[in-house]
């Protein structure tokens, strides 16, 4: 019998060095998508898909990302006065239960496979989930819950999968594809960054992973001999790629459209695909956009 997915970790430890300066006093998953910071969609995706345990693995300065989660007080009594009750309750949908969140410190910088290894003791031996909170995916069944649904009737580790142009290939970790299943694949081997002319096909793994404890096993082995990957980081990709011929590993084509917030041109359109989808928001957007190109074009 498969054990429920519960657990998901966070790897919030990196610098955001392409968001400078910016990123110098906040940590860069705070920034705002709209009104909401790129780890609030992160968390509520989560949390749809069934996620009780919340693992974030930080680094120094972090330290505003783990006050969001708090309660304020101060904050609260203020709406609470002012009768703003909509405000007060978009507020507490924020708050995380005592005990919810752990909080792991990534001391080196050693890439997203050690990222997950810091959290093998909470994680233990059960399955869990893998949320880059930089991929901020809109759909309308969340992304994570798709992939929770599939697992359950296929088991296995499971990663998010979506066709990239061929010259991206050389971005992103690749799949090599055994048998296509429909909206999953099942894999017989992934290669992380590849060559454009090397790359297997134009799959490429996105940020949302569903993973077996034996995954913990091969980073801990790898770390432990020096088996390091594409530059000279300890690779997710790699340890994942070792259950191929093990527990399996499938590819999920989840429905929904992403946006690679790690860059600021995706961040930039999933904040105008965001706001549009808001009725508050949309038609004074919209006639922004629509008079922006008009002035484009009359210029040109």
């Amino acid at each position: 019998m498969k054990r429920k997915v519960t657990k998901a970790v966070f790897p919030v430890a990196g610098l955001g060095t392409r968001f400078l300066p910016a990123t110098k006093s906040i940590p860069k998953e705070i920034m705002t998508l709209v009104d909401r910071p790129l780890i609030q969609y992160a968390i509520d995706e989560a949390r749809a898909a069934g996620i009780k345990e919340f693992i974030f693995v930080t680094s120094r300065g972090k330290g505003a990302l783990e006050d969001y989660f708090d309660h304020s007080p101060t904050l609260e009594e203020a709406l609470r006065s002012a009768g703003k009750t909509d405000l007060l309750a978009l507020l507490n949908s924020t708050d995380m239960e005592s005990g919810a969140i752990a909080y792991i410190r990534q001391h080196k910088p050693m890439g997203l496979g050690h990222a997950v290894w810091c959290a093998r003791r909470l994680i233990a031996n059960e399955p869990f989930a893998v949320i880059l909170p930089d991929d901020v995916i809109a759909a309308e069944t969340p992304c994570l819950e798709q992939m929770v649904e599939a697992y359950e009737e296929s088991g296995g580790n499971m990663v998010a999968t979506m066709e990239v142009p061929r010259e991206k290939t050389k971005a992103y970790g690749i799949l090599d594809v055994g048998r296509d299943l429909g909206d999953r694949v099942l894999v017989k081997g992934m290669v992380e960054k590849p060559k454009v002319e090397e790359a297997p096909s134009n799959l490429a793994v996105i940020g949302r992973y569903i993973l077996t404890p034996r995954v913990l096993h091969n980073l801990d082995q790898n770390l432990r001999h020096n088996r390091l990957g594409a530059g000279g980081e300890l690779q997710l990709t790699d340890a994942i790629a070792a259950e191929i011929d093990g527990q399996g590993v499938y590819g999920y084509r989840f429905k929904g459209q992403r946006f690679d917030c790690g860059s600021k041109a995706g961040f930039l359109q999933a904040t105008v695909s965001f706001a549009m989808a808001r009725p508050e928001l949309r038609d004074e957007l919209m006639d922004y956009l629509v008079d922006l190109v008009a002035m484009r074009e009359a210029a040109q």
